[in-house]
């Protein structure tokens, strides 16, 4: 089950919570009891690059030349 991250507005607190995707956006409660949160991005969803790797640009593996 995935793990998402959440800050408490109202304490600033971090937390993680593994829950279903598709309950991945519904409210969450803080440890303390807040409900006041927000989910936060993973560093995953955050490290992207904006450029495409080098073999999907130059034609394949190799840049074309073995996949005949």
């Amino acid at each position: 089950m995935p793990r998402y991250e959440y800050r408490c507005r109202t304490c600033a607190s971090t937390f993680e919570l593994a829950r279903p995707m598709a309950q991945s956006s519904a409210p969450a409660v803080c440890p303390d009891g807040h409900e006041d949160t927000v989910k936060l991005l993973s560093t995953v969803a955050v490290g992207g690059t904006t450029s495409a790797p080098a073999a999907a640009s130059s034609g394949g593996c190799c840049g074309g030349g073995c996949c005949g």
